[in-house]
């Protein structure tokens, strides 16, 4: 029997978090377990309800999604994921959510099979979320040489420098929104095998999860923006 995602939606419009709640709750597999109107309301409801995943809108009252996203993912007794929601696919809070750990992100424009599917992606944590998009929103912010988040090269060997030649190379080809299956077979060898050495990079470096290593990998200066 496949496990119920549990899903929090964060937003302050009421019209969006009605329409989000209908769409997901009819998909049989996934279940709105509540609702939060500000940042504040939902980090509490997090700690409440530990849903698996909240939808979490940048721009809300008390504290904001960028801020919110933050506290949950710091909290070391959560493990609830954030998939933040936006207006526009190039928004730079949109990149301050994915370094402040959200896990990707949707359009609110998104048709209920995108919504449902991002749900399901994120939740298993499988694959970045719409890659293509992820991996330009990091570029466009990655372009310039000055700046102020790209690592300096010692700054990015020390960090990722205990990483084997093979773990660099799968960090470089998952910033670049490939899936396991993709990479295991750009490397000719086994998806297993792939799995094991995102754990490892994870672990190594202390991320959360793969879209968290796609943005060090830019800051690091691992993948070449453009």
């Amino acid at each position: 029997m496949t496990r119920t995602i549990r899903v929090l939606i964060a937003d302050d419009q009421m019209m969006v978090r009605e329409g989000f709640s209908v769409l997901l709750n009819a998909m049989p597999d996934i279940e709105v377990v509540g609702e939060a109107v500000n940042g504040r309301e939902a980090v509490e409801r997090v700690r409440e309800l530990a849903p698996d995943i909240v939808l979490m809108d940048i721009r809300m009252p008390e504290l904001n999604g960028i801020e919110a996203t933050r506290e949950i993912v710091a909290d070391a007794l959560v493990e609830t994921k954030v998939l933040v929601l936006t207006t526009f696919d190039l928004d730079e809070y949109v990149y301050q959510a994915l370094r402040a750990g959200a896990s990707g992100f949707l359009l609110k424009d998104a048709s209920a099979r995108q919504l449902a599917e991002g749900v399901r992606v994120v939740a298993a944590g499988e694959a970045l979320l719409a890659p293509s998009v992820t991996r330009r929103l990091i570029t466009e912010f990655s372009k310039l040489s000055d700046n102020p988040r790209l690592m300096s090269s010692a700054q990015a060997r020390a960090q990722y420098g205990e990483l084997t030649e093979r773990e660099t190379e799968v960090l470089v080809l998952i910033a670049q929104g490939l899936s396991n299956a993709e990479i295991a077979t750009r490397l000719v060898v086994a998806e297993s095998t792939i799995k094991t050495h995102v754990s490892r990079v994870l672990v190594k470096l202390g991320l959360r999860d793969r879209t968290q290593a796609a943005v060090f990998a830019y800051e690091a200066r691992l993948v070449t923006p453009g």
